[in-house]
């Protein structure tokens, strides 16, 4: 016997875990359209939006909140120049089509997130049970999100925006959970005290004191989804992704480095207007 070599081994019958899924597919196809067209409403709509909006506008808009959230007007220049170098180089028209995916991924990570944050806050034993699979999804290699999002949604942005969405929307779950449970009790039992329900106690003093933790989690999900722009591309989501994807496969450094570029730029931008954003809400409370 080869001590070397593990004893024995149990063969899986991957295959079928394949066909059920197929047969899922199939079994809620209506569904599963209904689903695709509303994504690609929600990301048509917003990528329109985000069209119409003359590119000045924008670069004026981010030099506002700049100096807004930092009170210097040098920084809000340098992020007006960033978002500048990303249309100079000729990059704009993918800039705008990776933000519009990103800004969905968001919004629908946020949107239930943020409501599974609150149920396991209040809970010890959701949160027993919910805790190993936020482990689990955020250890997952992301490319693993790529596959079923493939098989039951096909090629395109709306599969991205769906493997982007559970992707990212663990930081949002978790911080939530976290900031809420860190608000100090004795003010959740003088809210009570004075009449509040627990349904007040939590939207009139809970939510508002974890709110700075809360918005940190926003920030994390906005990142996370950031990362995942070039991995979406692998299965025909376009934008910037789909530019380093392209200079990937053709060896073409310099385009690589260009579009890498911008992407670092567009991530930088997001992540500094958000966290002051937070900031600003955390001196507010």
């Amino acid at each position: 016997m080869d001590i070397y070599k593990f004893p024995f081994q149990i063969k899986i019958d991957v295959e079928a875990i394949d066909r059920a899924v197929r047969n899922f597919a199939v079994t809620f196809d209506v569904v599963l359209k209904m689903m695709r067209n509303g994504l690609n409403g929600l990301l048509n709509s917003t990528q329109a939006l985000l069209t119409i909006i003359p590119w000045w506008v924008l670069v004026l808009l981010v030099v506002f909140l700049g100096y807004k959230q930092t009170g210097k007007i040098k920084t809000g220049i340098v992020y007006g120049l960033m978002l500048s170098a990303i249309g100079i180089v000729g990059l704009w028209g993918l800039m705008l089509t990776t933000l519009s995916i990103v800004i969905a991924s968001v919004a629908l990570s946020v949107l239930m997130g943020f409501p599974i944050g609150l149920l396991i806050s209040t809970s010890d034993r959701a949160n027993r049970w919910v805790r190993p699979i936020l482990d689990t999804m955020q250890t997952m290699p992301v490319f693993v999100y790529l596959i079923p999002a493939v098989l039951l949604f096909g090629l395109g942005k709306t599969p991205a925006v769906i493997a982007t969405t559970i992707y990212a929307i663990v930081p949002i779950i978790r911080l939530t959970n976290l900031g809420i449970r860190q608000v100090d009790s004795e003010v959740v039992e003088a809210a009570k005290a004075f009449g509040s329900t627990k349904s007040q106690a939590m939207m009139k003093v809970q939510i508002p004191q974890a709110w700075p933790t809360i918005m940190a989690g926003v920030n994390q999900t906005l990142m996370m989804a950031m990362a995942m722009v070039v991995t979406a591309s692998m299965i025909g989501a376009a934008g910037l992704g789909m530019e380093v994807l392209i200079s990937v496969n053709r060896v073409e450094v310099g385009r690589g480095l260009v579009s890498g570029t911008a992407v670092v730029l567009l991530a930088i931008l997001l992540d500094r207007l958000s966290q002051g954003w937070t900031k600003d809400k955390k001196e507010d409370v």
